[in-house]
């Protein structure tokens, strides 16, 4: 061996070293590899930091950033109302979702699509009683499933595309990874809907959904719109989505005055005041289902239109709040903020909530732009709640977001425009209206996995070119003797899936998709079934909560132990390797 590839195999045996052992970030693991290399002399200076500009790193990134705009405009909502019921059977429920969580996944970013859905799925187990882990693993996989349909629903089948770019002056398309992810999807959440659920240890379906910390329920307010679909109901009509959102229809304000009782009989007019109580993120999802106003949309100027952010803060006894009420403060118009709700140990007030004079000890809900509202809790002199704001839906502007998703989709698989080109423009119109501030531009990037994956890259490409992949695809082809090519290929498969279920999935995709593109080359076959095949595996890590992301994310929320992951894991992945290879070889013949 020369000494390229005696230094790279070293490095990245450390690499990898480091990266199962988990105690140092993989980005640093990955950044400090790239600098050695330099340092070493594998890898040219001048061409140290390409991987930053990579076309796989861009894309990545603009869909994370899509898949954030498409949760501000409230895509999800629209089919959540058909997703949740707590009177559906457990596997019905799983069924629906997983399908729901997969067809997400295939859209946006698999991580995106867990996010949005984790959340509906919790308030469905809080409903039905049920523990939230039956439900949570069989979701994350679904989600893991679903991004294989598509191009840009995992960054591996990115990854892939663009090395074919390199390697073959051709990358994969859009829609080119589909069939095969179509069949091991479906057959996946088949097997997850009827099998897979019931392999979850009780140890683990013990877990149940908490009470989470809440500090209480708030009292609000949400004005009636001339166009609202409330008019003319009355407060009694509403009371099943108010309980299906956990909140609690107090009664009605009309011409600023609150009407006695709870008015469930009174016929709901134009410019009336609904009041509620709940949880803020209850409130927010019952304000969008009745298709009520905020405070404060409704005036000139209002909140109307913008990107906004829920935020609970406690009222300290030397607050400028004490005392006086929202109107007296002029909230709004002074610091474009509104007093959305009042916490007061659970008490229940009969004051209008604008109107209300604030005590030491309430918890205030304030409404509005995120810089607006963190500067008008400084004034105000309330202290913000670690880990206590919401996001609010933008509901309106959900079918733009969609539309305009789909139009440069459909711009970048009829070859008019580069889908990196595709998605930056999604993402300047987006920024545009006020889907996603500018602010959550640069939040919604997952950095640490930018930084990864442009660090890897230069020294994927540097073991390539020092034949240090050629060597690995020699041993590989010398340890399989004259087994067929389909063998092989299902070999490839099984270790990239076990090197996903411990690595990151992109750092497997970057180093196997080389070793699959040089075997494919000495058995003088198409690299194409190869490239698939590395796509498929990395992606499938369902083994350990480290493998990929989305299990990660369910571990704390379910309960789940690091040992609870294989039982249902290691049968999916066996299932999986089965049907993709012979449905590879149907889609992408050797």
């Amino acid at each position: 061996m020369t000494y390229e590839q005696i230094f790279l195999f070293t490095l990245l045996g450390f690499v990898f070293a480091f990266l199962v052992w988990g105690r140092i970030r993989y980005d640093l693991v990955a950044f400090a590899a790239l600098v050695i290399a330099v340092i070493g002399g594998v890898i040219p200076a001048e061409h140290a930091f390409e991987g930053f500009g990579h076309e796989a790193v861009i894309i990545i990134a603009l869909v994370l950033i899509v898949s954030r705009a498409m949760m501000n405009a409230g895509a999800v909502e629209l089919v959540a109302r058909f997703v949740i019921s707590a009177g559906r059977s457990l596997s019905t429920h799983i069924g629906i979702m997983s399908v729901v969580g997969a067809a997400m996944s295939a859209i946006i970013n698999n991580v995106a699509a867990l996010v949005m859905l984790m959340s509906l799925d919790i308030e469905a187990a809080e409903k039905a009683k049920r523990p939230v882990s039956q439900t949570l693993m069989p979701l994350s996989f679904a989600t893991i499933l679903g991004g294989m349909i598509t191009l840009i629903g995992t960054p591996p089948n990115i990854v892939i595309a663009q090395f074919r770019d390199r390697a073959l002056g051709e990358p994969f398309s859009m829609f080119d990874f589909s069939p095969v992810g179509l069949v091991c999807a479906l057959v996946g959440i088949a097997f997850v809907t009827t099998i897979g659920w019931r392999l979850i240890p009780e140890s683990a379906t013990r877990a149940t959904v908490g009470e989470g910390g809440d500090t209480g329920l708030f009292v609000a307010e949400a004005g009636v719109s001339e166009k609202s679909k409330s008019i003319g109901k009355t407060p009694s009509d509403l009371f099943p989505l108010a309980d299906e959102h956990d909140i609690t229809i107090l009664g009605l304000v009309r011409n600023g005055k609150r009407l006695r009782g709870f008015a469930a009989g009174e016929e709901i007019r134009k410019s009336d005041h609904i009041v509620l109580e709940g949880d803020p993120k209850s409130i927010e999802a019952f304000i969008g289902a009745a298709d009520l106003d905020t405070p404060g949309s409704e005036d000139h100027g209002g909140l109307r239109g913008k990107s906004l952010t829920l935020v609970e803060a406690i009222v300290p006894d030397n607050a400028r709040m004490v005392g006086r009420t929202a109107m007296d403060l002029r909230l709004l118009y002074r610091r474009g903020v509104t007093l959305l709700g009042v916490s007061r140990q659970g008490r229940r007030f009969r004051e209008r909530v604008r109107k209300l004079t604030i005590k030491p000890g309430d918890v205030v809900l304030l409404l509005g732009p995120e810089s607006r509202v963190n500067d008008a809790a400084e004034w105000l002199g309330v202290l913000p709640l670690a880990e206590k704001s919401h996001n609010v839906i933008q509901r309106s502007k959900a079918l733009f977001a969609i539309g305009i998703f789909a139009a440069a989709v459909g711009t970048a698989v009829a070859g008019f425009v580069p889908l990196a080109v595709a998605l930056a423009a999604v993402v300047g119109i987006y920024a545009l209206f006020n889907i996603v501030s500018a602010r959550e531009v640069y939040e919604a990037v997952e950095w640490p996995v930018i930084v990864l994956l442009a660090s890897l890259i230069p020294l994927g490409l540097a073991l390539e070119t020092s034949g240090g992949t050629q060597l690995i695809a020699e041993a590989v082809l010398s340890l399989t003797g004259a087994l067929p090519a389909w063998a092989i290929l299902t070999l490839l498969m099984i270790v990239t899936m076990t090197l996903s279920d411990f690595l990151n999935n992109v750092a497997t995709a970057l180093v196997a998709a080389p070793v699959g593109l040089s075997i494919a080359q000495s058995l003088n076959v198409s690299p194409d079934p190869f490239l698939m095949g590395v796509a498929v595996a990395a992606s499938c890590a369902f083994l350990t909560p480290i493998g990929h992301k989305n299990n990660t994310i369910i571990m704390g929320p379910g309960g789940y132990r690091f040992g609870d992951y294989w039982r249902m894991g290691l049968p999916l992945e066996i299932l999986i390797i089965a049907v993709a290879v012979p449905v590879i070889l149907i889609f992408w013949p050797l």
